[in-house]
């Protein structure tokens, strides 16, 4: 069972654990439970339905921030093979809040780059929470521009709440290395797919966001801000984060239906951290679909949609 358990999940797993200790018993007392444990398992399933069909966009807020939810390393090892890791922005230091490196999918040789999160207190503070300094950044486009001399395609995996707002980073120029990294993105001659896997918050999750696909996870979210802090703002207390979070409609549902993502995402049921192999398999099938149409494009044809698409977005007609 799940380490962590949100409020929501508790009466789920509650009923989980039930028709575990049932199997275990009638395994030890060599008795038939069947009837009872199909009762209970039909139970769980029409709960588990109930539940999941009506999140608030609060507690999908909180499922994108499951600490047992897969990371980018745990998607690299489910998704693909030769995983070679490469350090550094060559001008300061090596972030950990972002890994990079090249891989094969599909037969190809990609790069990857993605925000990394740590599961206990020591990574945690290892990976900085997953919020990047600029060398983090300029890693990235280090890896990109790799990646373009080499015609190989990127992918990117978001999943922080923003990048770091501490004074050494914004004195070795935070704000500027986001900047350059959506300038380079925008133009870059290859191939870019981004997949929200958790949070994607403001800066820190466009700086390795600007992409010709975005696709999110079911239950994960992408803002300009979290909604602690848009509460802060506006209500001066992070207490009243779930009405931000509603106020701000920034869950898959509510992305796709403005126009900012190109897709969502299907999760397991009960979330990705149920089941990471299951998560994996739905995302390397988007991952390969796109990958497959955009390798079609040449560079230029690829670079004129891709600021297209941002250029598009926020705009109606009346």
């Amino acid at each position: 069972m799940d380490g962590f358990i949100l409020e929501f999940e508790k009466p789920i797993i509650e009923l989980e654990r039930r028709i575990a200790d049932m199997r275990s018993y009638a395994s030890v007392e060599r008795i038939d439970l069947g009837d009872e444990i199909a009762k209970l398992e039909k139970k769980v399933e029409s709960l588990r339905e109930e539940v999941y069909l009506n999140l608030t966009r609060w507690q999908r807020v909180q499922l994108a921030r499951h600490p047992d939810r897969p990371y980018t390393l745990d998607y690299i090892e489910l998704m693909f093979s030769d995983w070679i890791e490469l350090h550094g922005d060559r001008a300061f230091a090596d972030e950990k809040a972002i890994v990079s490196g090249f891989a094969t999918f599909g037969g190809r040789s990609v790069a990857i780059i993605g925000h990394q999160k740590g599961r206990d207190t020591n990574q945690r503070i290892y990976r900085n929470f997953g919020q990047s300094r600029p060398e983090g950044y300029r890693k990235a486009l280090r890896i990109m521009q790799l990646a373009a001399r080499s015609g190989r395609s990127v992918v990117t995996f978001i999943d922080t709440q923003g990048a770091y707002p501490g004074v050494g980073a914004e004195e070795r120029g935070q704000a500027e290395a986001i900047a350059v990294n959506l300038r380079e993105m925008s133009v870059l001659p290859v191939p870019i797919v981004s997949l929200v896997i958790g949070e994607g918050g403001s800066g820190g999750a466009l700086g390795i966001g600007v992409a010709d696909r975005i696709y999110t996870q079911e239950n994960t979210y992408y803002s300009v801000i979290t909604p602690e802090g848009c509460a802060s703002i506006l209500w001066r207390s992070a207490e009243h984060a779930p009405k931000a979070a509603n106020a701000m409609k920034i869950t898959a549902s509510d992305l796709d239906e403005l126009g900012i993502v190109d897709g969502i995402v299907p999760e397991p049921g009960g979330g990705a951290h149920r089941a990471p192999n299951d998560a994996a398999e739905q995302l390397s099938q988007v991952l390969k679909s796109a990958l497959d149409e955009l390798e079609e494009l040449d560079p230029e044809t690829l670079v004129d949609k891709r600021l297209e698409k941002y250029s598009s977005i926020g705009t109606f007609s009346e």
